[in-house]
């Protein structure tokens, strides 16, 4: 019964096997399916085929930072203007069709990868586009500096000041915008609607200003400066100007896209074309190739039997490992491979300390089962000990890394766990196939 039990574990994996083999690569799968469609003319559908997900490194694209200016900004406000800043042009590039874009706060600056887009230009203009919108209230002394202005204005001596000072009130409260109508001049105008916090500060700021101009800016150019007649509740206020229908509609769905919480500069760009990228591609796959074939050879000779079956098991922990890569989805870069290499490294070892164990058992006169079971169980702290360790820093790297780090640390990660189930299980059942054959017999093959 216990050996049923374990032939049908061995089955049951063998399905999956084939499973996560043609998820991982349904090329050869599709080919079949496509002979027999042809000569018994069927219909049978390929397989499911999703692509990798690959990162700039690997697809080309272009990678930019900015600065942003958070000056005006209170310091216990710093992390959600952040927040909402990256909020704001992760949705403004999705716009534009960049599938997958990365944009993540790091500090006070802000990385952005595209990944296919090789043209920084015009990754440029795509967030360029994005405007600052702010409200300000007059200061103190706005008509002594309205007089000043206008005296520099005439003599052409000094700088002029600008008459109104910085609000909590800007683009990160924006809910919408859109295109409207004077219904006395009927001139272009936008008109804007906040979300609730920004209704209740836009509420706030007109009550305080009552008789007073209230200033609209953008990019902080000011657009409109209409004076408050009243308390403004339900968050709704209007940009007027001089504006064509076409500059009005423009405005209105730049502000759609994302209004910028807080002002930023462009202070690094670099650009990875895709030739670079599909030939680090290829050289990592051989690089993989080859060192897969070198553990096979390795663990054939020194370990035999075991070895083989590690190999088989390996093979098993890779189909897997690409598949969750699909399911996920990772974002594979050139580090992110270079951290599922190291992770099936780690899955070796934990196969050759069960081994090494499993063969001091047999010398000492167990039997074979026996000598398995006891394998298993003295391997398995050294096992439990250097994956968890390699798990604990690889979580770290996740946490405090950059983007290029944190893919490493995530198919470090999730290779290690995925290494530890095919040493303990996979591999371990498939050593138990042999438990009362003739094969146990001849110590010298295991």
């Amino acid at each position: 019964m216990q050996k049923k039990k374990i032939y049908i574990i061995v089955v049951a994996l063998f399905f999956l096997a084939f499973f996560a083999g043609n998820l991982s690569y349904p090329v050869l799968f599709d080919r079949g399916i496509d002979f027999l469609n042809s000569k018994l003319s069927l219909k049978l559908p390929h397989f499911w085929n999703i692509p990798f997900k690959l990162g700039l490194d690997l697809q080309g694209g272009t990678h930019l930072i900015y600065q942003t200016d958070l000056s005006n900004v209170a310091e216990q406000d710093y992390s959600s203007s952040m927040q909402g800043l990256r909020d704001v042009l992760e949705r403004r590039v999705n716009l534009f069709g960049v599938r997958e874009p990365l944009v993540q706060v790091q500090g006070e600056r802000l990385v952005i990868e595209l990944a296919g887009v090789e043209d920084p230009a015009e990754a440029i203009q795509m967030i360029g586009q994005t405007p600052y919108l702010e409200f300000k209230e007059t200061k103190e002394n706005y008509q002594a500096i309205l007089e000043a202005n206008q005296k520099v204005a005439e003599t052409k001596e000094g700088q002029m000041e600008d008459p109104f000072q910085t609000t909590s009130l800007t683009g990160k409260y924006l809910k919408k915008a859109e295109l409207g109508f004077d219904q006395t001049t009927y001139k272009s105008l936008i008109l804007l609607e906040f979300n609730d916090e920004g209704a209740k500060i836009f509420e706030e700021l007109t009550e305080k200003n009552v008789g007073k101009p209230l200033a609209i800016y953008v990019d902080g150019v000011p657009i409109s400066a209409p004076n408050v007649q009243e308390k403004i509740s339900g968050g709704k206020a209007q940009i007027t100007g001089n504006f064509t229908v076409e500059e009005a509609k423009s405005l209105a769905r730049n502000l759609n896209a994302g209004a910028l919480p807080v002002p930023i500069t462009m202070i690094s760009q670099q650009s990875v074309g895709p030739t670079l990228g599909k030939v680090s591609l290829q050289q990592s796959l051989k690089a993989g190739m080859i060192g897969f074939l070198a553990i096979i050879v390795f663990l054939a000779v020194f370990y035999r039997i075991p070895g083989l079956l590690a190999s088989l098991s390996l093979l098993i922990y890779i189909v897997l490992l690409l598949s969750l890569f699909k399911l996920i989805p990772v974002t594979l870069t050139l580090a992110g491979i270079g951290g599922f290499l190291l992770s099936m490294g780690m899955a070796v070892d934990a196969n050759v300390l069960i081994f090494s164990r499993f063969r001091e058992e047999l010398k000492t006169g167990k039997g074979y089962l026996a000598s398995l079971e006891e394998g298993n169980r003295r391997a398995w702290p050294a096992i439990r000990d250097g994956n968890l360790t390699t798990i604990l820093v690889g979580l770290i790297l996740f946490g405090f890394g950059t983007s290029f780090v944190k893919g490493f640390a995530f198919t470090l990660v999730i290779g290690n766990l995925v290494g530890m189930f095919t040493a303990i299980f996979i591999t371990n059942n498939f050593l138990r196939c042999f438990v009362d054959t003739k094969l146990e017999k001849f110590k010298w093959l295991w």
